[in-house]
């Protein structure tokens, strides 16, 4: 039976990070589903249509290499939810440090309780990956700093253009 896996986060935008997770996520499923989270009550710096974008863009090349069918979708609810509509039967979740550690162990116990049917699978995050966070990326990019270490080229050529307005 094919693996299914379903890498969920709010991708705005992509970073180093993210496709460090994917690099090691498209090894372990045959078809991997990146979700992009979409809440009303934020405002994200790139719509969900050009997140969405910068991952089949970034990703793809990836998922080719690993033979991983690699499918895109929106969500606005549960990450529980999004899985169960994709027919996942893995949550791939990135950990960069403890705090992301017991952060991501609560959520799997909360998971489990829901879906049992659905397991979390933790990938450490590589040394280089450790530091970036999207919001931080933002806000280097937002400032005029150079973020080029911390994201793919064309991701760095989209947040200069966002900021350049």
């Amino acid at each position: 039976m094919p693996r299914t896996a379903l890498y969920a986060g709010s991708f705005d935008p992509v970073t180093n990070g993210h496709l460090d997770v994917v690099r090691h996520a498209v090894l372990l499923s045959d078809r991997l589903v990146l979700a992009v989270g979409v809440n009303p009550g934020k405002a994200p710096l790139f719509s969900a249509d050009e997140r969405m974008a910068m991952l089949k863009e970034i990703c793809g090349p990836l998922a080719r290499e690993a033979k991983c069918e690699l499918e895109y979708v929106t969500f606005s609810g549960l990450v529980l939810e999004a899985a169960r509509k994709a027919g996942a039967t893995l949550l791939i979740r990135g950990l960069r440090d403890s705090t992301d550690f017991n952060y991501e162990m609560q959520m799997a116990g909360m998971n489990e309780a829901m879906a049992p049917a659905i397991q979390s699978v933790f990938l450490p995050a590589s040394p280089a990956a450790r530091p970036i966070t999207a919001t931080l990326v933002r806000q280097i990019a937002g400032m005029g700093g150079d973020v080029t270490a911390f994201v793919p080229a064309a991701v760095a050529e989209r947040l200069k253009k966002k900021f350049a307005r």
